[in-house]
Formats: structure tokens, C-alpha cells, sequence
């Protein structure tokens, strides 16, 4: 991945997480973390990881999100200086949760051990 295109990434990052913090009105949307942004080479789409607090509003969270996308964009290109700003498409990211789990089995053989 080229210089600029991490540089989009993380600027889309940065900013997405304050407007989700600061300016959303969704109550579903308000505790959403930005993990990561993934931005395609030609800047058509940006694949953007977020978590929940709650792991049981994974699903209305994404259903939120997708339908604010329109408004995030908007207010994107208000704040990055890009021609284009990406289609953004939101995935729940699982990494967290899978450290979570290797932790978990960890724990287990160390009980086990004692």
C-alpha cells in the first residue's frame, strides 16, 4: 500500500471516530470504536473495522452504521481534502474477540496446570 493511501486511511479513521463520537445523534452508533480502515488503490471504497461495547448490538449497530453512511461520507468530504471520497462498507471486526478467545484457552492450561 502506497504512502498516500495509508495516509487517507488513517485520516478517514481518525475523522470517521470523531463524528461518530461527537456528532452522531444514533444512540446505536455511539459507542463504536474504529479499529481500522482498509482503502481500495483506486480510493472507490474503504473498508472500515469497527467493535461494539455491547457484543449483543453487533447487528443494529451495522444496520446503523450502513444507513448513516450517506451523512459520514458527507461530512468526510467536508474534513479530507480528496477528490472522491470512498463508498464506505462496515465490518465488524472479529480480531478482538479472537484474542479474547486465544486468552481464554490460555487461562484454561494454566488452571489445568495447577
Amino acid at each position: 500500500m502506497s504512502v498516500k493511501i495509508e495516509r487517507i486511511a488513517d485520516s478517514i479513521q481518525k475523522e470517521l471516530s470523531y463524528i461518530l463520537q461527537l456528532e452522531v445523534r444514533d444512540s446505536d452508533i455511539r459507542f463504536v470504536t474504529i479499529t481500522d480502515v482498509h482503502v481500495t488503490n483506486d480510493l472507490s471504497f474503504a473498508k472500515v473495522y469497527f467493535t461494539v461495547l455491547r457484543e449483543d448490538k453487533k447487528e443494529e449497530t451495522l444496520k446503523a452504521l450502513k444507513d448513516a453512511s450517506g451523512f459520514l461520507r458527507k461530512e468526510l468530504a467536508s474534513r479530507i481534502n480528496i477528490r472522491h471520497v470512498p463508498e464506505l462498507q462496515f465490518v465488524y471486526d472479529e480480531s478482538i474477540d479472537y484474542g479474547k478467545h486465544i486468552e481464554d484457552i490460555i487461562e484454561k492450561i494454566h488452571e489445568d496446570k495447577q
